[in-house]
Protein backbone atom coordinates (compact mmCIF):
# COMPACT_ATOMS: atom_id res chain seq x y z
CA UNK A 1 0.00 0.00 0.00
CA UNK A 2 1.14 3.68 -0.78
CA UNK A 3 1.25 6.40 2.30
CA UNK A 4 -1.70 7.61 0.89
CA UNK A 5 -3.53 4.44 0.75
CA UNK A 6 -2.69 3.86 4.26
CA UNK A 7 -3.88 6.90 5.52
CA UNK A 8 -7.13 6.22 3.97
CA UNK A 9 -8.13 3.32 5.14
CA UNK A 10 -6.80 4.00 9.01
CA UNK A 11 -9.62 6.41 8.61
CA UNK A 12 -12.14 3.79 7.33
CA UNK A 13 -11.01 1.07 9.51
CA UNK A 14 -10.91 3.06 12.52
CA UNK A 15 -14.79 4.98 11.43
CA UNK A 16 -16.14 1.26 10.77
CA UNK A 17 -14.54 -0.24 14.63
CA UNK A 18 -12.48 -2.58 12.40
CA UNK A 19 -9.75 -2.60 14.77
CA UNK A 20 -7.92 -5.85 13.69
CA UNK A 21 -7.21 -4.49 10.08
CA UNK A 22 -6.41 -1.19 11.81
CA UNK A 23 -4.01 -2.66 13.42
CA UNK A 24 -2.90 -4.61 10.00
CA UNK A 25 -1.64 -1.11 8.46
CA UNK A 26 1.31 -0.92 11.63
CA UNK A 27 4.75 -2.68 11.15
CA UNK A 28 5.41 -5.10 13.93
CA UNK A 29 7.96 -3.12 15.18
CA UNK A 30 6.10 0.14 15.44
CA UNK A 31 6.26 3.00 17.93
CA UNK A 32 3.18 5.02 19.05
CA UNK A 33 2.86 8.27 20.93
CA UNK A 34 -0.73 8.33 21.86
CA UNK A 35 -1.83 11.56 24.01
CA UNK A 36 -3.96 9.72 26.34
CA UNK A 37 -2.66 5.75 25.85
CA UNK A 38 1.46 6.79 26.40
CA UNK A 39 4.31 5.38 24.67
CA UNK A 40 3.55 2.21 22.91
CA UNK A 41 6.17 -0.09 21.46
CA UNK A 42 5.14 -3.21 18.93
CA UNK A 43 2.18 -4.65 17.81
CA UNK A 44 1.99 -7.28 20.04
CA UNK A 45 1.38 -4.23 22.55
CA UNK A 46 -0.95 -2.55 20.49
CA UNK A 47 -3.41 -5.42 19.49
CA UNK A 48 -4.76 -6.16 22.71
CA UNK A 49 -5.06 -2.31 23.30
CA UNK A 50 -7.23 -1.71 20.49
CA UNK A 51 -9.51 -4.75 21.49
CA UNK A 52 -10.97 -2.47 24.33
CA UNK A 53 -12.29 0.73 22.17
CA UNK A 54 -15.82 -0.83 21.85
CA UNK A 55 -16.06 -1.31 25.41
CA UNK A 56 -14.29 1.95 25.78
CA UNK A 57 -16.48 4.01 23.48
CA UNK A 58 -20.13 3.87 22.45
CA UNK A 59 -19.45 5.52 19.23
CA UNK A 60 -16.38 6.51 17.82
CA UNK A 61 -15.66 8.75 14.41
CA UNK A 62 -12.43 10.22 13.71
CA UNK A 63 -12.93 12.44 10.38
CA UNK A 64 -9.96 13.46 8.50
CA UNK A 65 -10.42 16.90 7.28
CA UNK A 66 -6.74 18.17 6.23
CA UNK A 67 -4.37 15.22 4.65
CA UNK A 68 -0.64 16.01 3.69
CA UNK A 69 1.73 13.33 2.06
CA UNK A 70 5.03 13.73 1.03
CA UNK A 71 7.50 11.02 0.71
CA UNK A 72 7.37 8.35 3.35
CA UNK A 73 5.19 10.77 5.97
CA UNK A 74 1.82 12.27 6.49
CA UNK A 75 0.37 14.87 8.75
CA UNK A 76 -3.96 14.61 8.83
CA UNK A 77 -6.21 16.88 10.80
CA UNK A 78 -9.15 15.36 11.90
CA UNK A 79 -12.02 15.66 14.28
CA UNK A 80 -13.25 12.94 16.63
CA UNK A 81 -16.96 12.53 17.96
CA UNK A 82 -17.52 10.03 19.82
CA UNK A 83 -19.79 9.01 23.14
CA UNK A 84 -18.39 7.38 26.42
CA UNK A 85 -20.24 3.82 27.04
CA UNK A 86 -22.75 6.44 29.29
CA UNK A 87 -23.61 8.71 26.49
CA UNK A 88 -21.34 12.00 27.18
CA UNK A 89 -20.36 13.04 24.63
CA UNK A 90 -16.87 13.75 23.50
CA UNK A 91 -15.69 16.56 20.75
CA UNK A 92 -11.80 16.72 19.83
CA UNK A 93 -9.88 18.50 17.25
CA UNK A 94 -6.67 15.62 16.63
CA UNK A 95 -3.40 16.31 14.93
CA UNK A 96 -1.63 12.92 13.80
CA UNK A 97 1.66 12.40 12.15
CA UNK A 98 2.68 9.35 10.31
CA UNK A 99 6.00 7.44 9.23
CA UNK A 100 5.79 4.92 6.87
CA UNK A 101 8.05 1.95 5.69
CA UNK A 102 7.22 -0.88 3.54
CA UNK A 103 3.95 0.17 3.20
CA UNK A 104 3.33 -0.12 6.68
CA UNK A 105 3.16 2.51 9.35
CA UNK A 106 6.17 2.05 11.82
CA UNK A 107 5.62 5.53 13.90
CA UNK A 108 2.44 7.37 14.86
CA UNK A 109 1.87 10.40 17.22
CA UNK A 110 -0.87 12.18 17.63
CA UNK A 111 -2.03 15.30 19.55
CA UNK A 112 -4.81 16.88 21.05
CA UNK A 113 -6.39 18.19 24.08
CA UNK A 114 -7.18 15.50 26.64
CA UNK A 115 -10.14 17.65 28.38
CA UNK A 116 -12.76 16.01 25.87
CA UNK A 117 -11.78 12.70 26.51
CA UNK A 118 -12.64 12.71 30.85
CA UNK A 119 -15.78 10.57 30.63
CA UNK A 120 -13.63 7.70 29.23
CA UNK A 121 -10.50 8.17 31.25
CA UNK A 122 -12.50 8.47 34.53
CA UNK A 123 -10.95 11.39 36.14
Amino acid sequence: MTPHEIITAYYEYANAGDWDSWCDLFDENMVMDEQLAGHIEGLATLRPMMGGMKKMYAKFQNVPKHVIVSSDEAGVVSHISAASPSGEEIEADVMNYFRFEDGKIVYMANFHDSVPFKPVLGN
